[in-house]
């Protein structure tokens, strides 16, 4: 068999075995690399050179940007923001403002860079109003896709036809000229799916989707019987606790209240010092009259206006601290132990504040260990303290944690501690990318460099951020774009393809050019297929004596129209796991969209580039 006859053998046993989706994708596209190689197409480094491809790097890197801006509650932010401008109830308005924002960050950074930014702010959002993800990731991906045809610096695809336009003699195309079409394609691409999305698109979750944890203060507090019994007062300069040590505390004239601690003013931790200072926190807990009696008397200061009302979980959970149950497990070392509520833990970190026992909070004197309670297994401990001591002290095997402080941090505090670092180092590698002045994955490895070194990931954490399914699914195919060109099969195609309609006139060539573009790219990367593509139009456009512009404009949108299949491009491939979908979930609503890139590609570009 010939190398053509290999290769076209390889891509029909890979789409129908992503198709049937009985094998694991993964071993399905490493298979797919090995083949290559084994039928003696590619050779071993060509085969396994797209692990190490630089896209693949800057994907992997873009994980990591995005898991930062996670962590620190950027994405929390970005989602509540979106929430709040669409409502939790419209789905257009959430489809418009989601679709539109990531058209306009694809002009800026690309498809990749600006569906792994949102990505999780989908997700997120998607979890907060109960939405199944599959019906707002495709929609997400496919505005991106028509996003990058608004700007120059959208897609790799719009500088090759660009300077292949300057080559030809005619001029290149502007950094907004791209946006003539661009605009009616992501236009009609906005009201496709939102029209028939919700009938095109599955019911489904992807299958490790991340618990709600929006109002998860709110329910521990609950729980736990403090909401409306907790207040945060500030020591100020002229309060005579200042200076004096916390034993000088006296509640006895106010009956009902207890101190649960004293929290330093600076880092919100238990107070580690020998003598109260202005700016440090006295946590009470009881009734709100003595509290407001008690803050008069000692000049005291609520933490703010609305802690009067005693919400307990504003002032136990906020960017600087929060709250964390854990359960004592079988043969824990701390079953027999004595606690009590207010009780600073061994490490002098973490508040407890309450226990309970089969579900009901076990009452104790505060006073002492002579009141405390008697630990067993089973019983749930609510403890507080400040988010980086909650994440060190509570990896521990003597306590089971319910929910993780970090996933919980990442979805319930917006704008948490290092979101402005990593908001920094997002406009930095924006501005990289669309500067050009260094490569892609390059600003992607200093971007995720950057969150690794201003501490808001540990280099563990980066390790666990990155998808490596789609890392692996990426790189592992990328071969058959090398084996198409090495084995001249996609040459080959194209040359037949423009002989069979170049003599039917120019609007026959768009159509023919933009049939063999969005069918090469579906299998292969649309950079690649306009490697290939763009050279034979431009021959054809002189030997017809039309301008190569249409004939150019018209493959950069034909190479944009990646829809069909979750290989098409990598951002497809991403939002596969997360939305839950299947091999042929894409060309249900991807279809339709690639026929309207068809009208706008052959009837609408010729209009504004005249041939």
């Amino acid at each position: 068999m010939s190398p053509i006859a290999y290769t076209a053998l390889i891509i029909a046993a890979a789409v129908v075995l992503f198709v049937t989706n009985r094998v694991p994708v993964v071993l399905v596209a490493m298979g797919t690399a090995l083949s290559l190689w084994a039928t003696g197409v590619l050779t071993l480094p060509q085969a396994l050179g797209g692990l190490g491809d630089p896209a693949v790097i800057f994907i992997a890197a873009l994980f990591v940007v995005s898991s930062g801006l996670e962590v620190t509650g950027v994405t929390a932010w970005a989602g509540q923001l979106l929430i709040k401008g669409a409502g939790e109830d419209s789905r257009t308005r959430l489809l418009l403002l989601t679709m539109g924002l990531v058209a306009l960050l694809t002009a800026l950074i690309s498809v990749n860079g600006a569906v792994a930014a949102l990505l999780p702010v989908v997700v997120v959002i998607a979890v907060r109003l109960k939405r199944n993800s599959s019906q707002l990731l495709m929609p997400l991906v496919f505005a991106a896709h028509a996003g990058s045809m608004l700007a120059l610096t959208g897609t790799p695809v719009n500088v090759l036809v660009s300077e292949a336009a300057s080559d030809a003699g005619v001029g290149g195309f502007g950094f907004f000229e791209f946006a003539l079409v661009g605009i009616p394609l992501l236009a009609g691409s906005m009201a496709i799916m939102i029209l028939f999305g919700q009938k095109l698109l599955p019911e489904r979750n992807g299958a490790t989707m991340p618990a709600d944890f929006s109002r998860h203060a709110k329910t521990l507090v609950e729980q736990y019987g403090l909401a409306s019994g907790i207040y945060q007062l500030r020591v100020r300069a002229t309060c005579p606790y200042v200076g004096q040590p916390a034993a000088a505390i006296d509640l006895s004239a106010y009956p009902g209240l207890q101190l649960v601690a004293i929290q330093e003013g600076e880092s919100a931790s238990p107070l580690r010092r020998q003598a109260i200072a202005e700016g440090d926190h006295l946590l009470l807990r009881g009734d709100a009259e003595a509290a407001a009696t008690f803050a008069a008397t000692l000049h005291l200061a609520f933490r703010d206006e609305s802690a009067t009302t005693g919400a307990g979980e504003e002032t136990l959970f906020n960017k600087r601290s929060g709250l964390a149950e854990v359960v004592i497990p079988p043969r824990s070392g701390l079953i027999g132990e004595s606690v009590f509520p207010g009780m600073v833990t061994e490490s002098g970190d973490l508040i407890i504040l309450a226990v309970q026992r089969s579900g009901n909070e076990i009452a104790a004197s505060a006073t002492g260990e002579a009141g405390g309670i008697v630990l067993e297994a089973g019983d749930t401990m609510l403890l507080q303290g400040t988010w980086k001591a909650l994440d060190t002290h509570l990896d521990d095997p003597d306590v089971l944690v319910v929910s993780s402080p970090e996933l919980v941090r990442r979805q319930a505090v917006p704008m948490g501690p290092g979101a402005k670092q990593a908001v920094i180092i997002l406009f930095g590698m924006v501005l990289l990318l669309a500067t050009g002045i260094v490569p892609p994955a390059v600003a992607g490895l200093l971007a995720a460099g950057a969150i690794i070194l201003s501490g808001i990931m540990s280099v563990e954490q980066s390790y666990r951020a990155i998808s490596w399914t789609t890392v692996i699914l990426v790189g592992a195919m990328m071969p058959l774009s090398t084996a198409m060109v090495e084995t001249g099969a996609a040459k080959l195609l194209a040359e037949r393809l423009v002989l069979m309609v170049g003599d039917a006139g120019p609007m026959a060539l768009l159509a023919g050019l933009f049939i063999l573009t969005a069918v090469m790219g579906q299998l292969i990367s649309n950079t690649a297929t306009a490697l290939i593509v763009i050279p034979i139009g431009v021959a054809a456009a002189a030997s017809m004596g039309i301008s190569p512009k249409p004939v150019l404009m018209s493959t950069a949108v034909a190479a944009a129209g990646a829809f069909l299949t979750p290989i098409a491009t990598p951002t497809n491939l991403m939002v596969m796991g997360p939305g839950g979908y299947a091999f042929s979930d894409y060309w249900k609503l991807g279809l339709p969209l690639l026929i309207w890139f068809f009208i706008v590609s052959v009837f609408i570009v010729p209009l504004i580039w005249r041939f």
